[in-house]
């Protein structure tokens, strides 16, 4: 059973920085792509970063330059460094991964306040 496992979310400062972290397990097989997703309250899922086989990255415009995902192609795990972090960065953030086979896989998240 294939499952992605976020962590390092948590409480900080605007202008401060987090690292997330996702790990894939029960998979036989490289996934095509991985990113990160993210869900304010009352907002959409809406796509923060992505990176494909091959290091090609898209970024959401609002995190372009502050944010940035890096991947571990051996252990099949992703990260989100997010410096420069502000009140509007704050959410839920899904971890996700594409198969071969183009079936998704999603994290049950990991939440992320920005306050002071």
């Amino acid at each position: 059973q294939v499952q992605l496992a976020e962590s390092g979310g948590g409480l900080v400062q605007p202008g401060g920085s987090l690292k997330l972290s996702c790990a894939a397990s029960g998979t036989s097989f490289s996934f095509k792509a991985m990113g990160w997703y993210r869900q304010a309250p009352g907002k959409e899922r809406e796509l923060v970063a992505v990176m494909e086989n091959g290091g090609i990255t898209n970024y959401a415009d609002s995190v372009k330059g502050r944010f940035t995902i890096s991947r571990d192609n051996a252990k099949n795990t992703i990260f989100l460094q997010m410096n420069n972090l502000k009140s509007e960065d704050a959410a839920v953030y899904y971890c996700t991964g594409r198969s071969p086979f183009a079936i998704d896989y999603w994290g049950k998240g990991t939440l992320v306040t920005v306050s002071s």
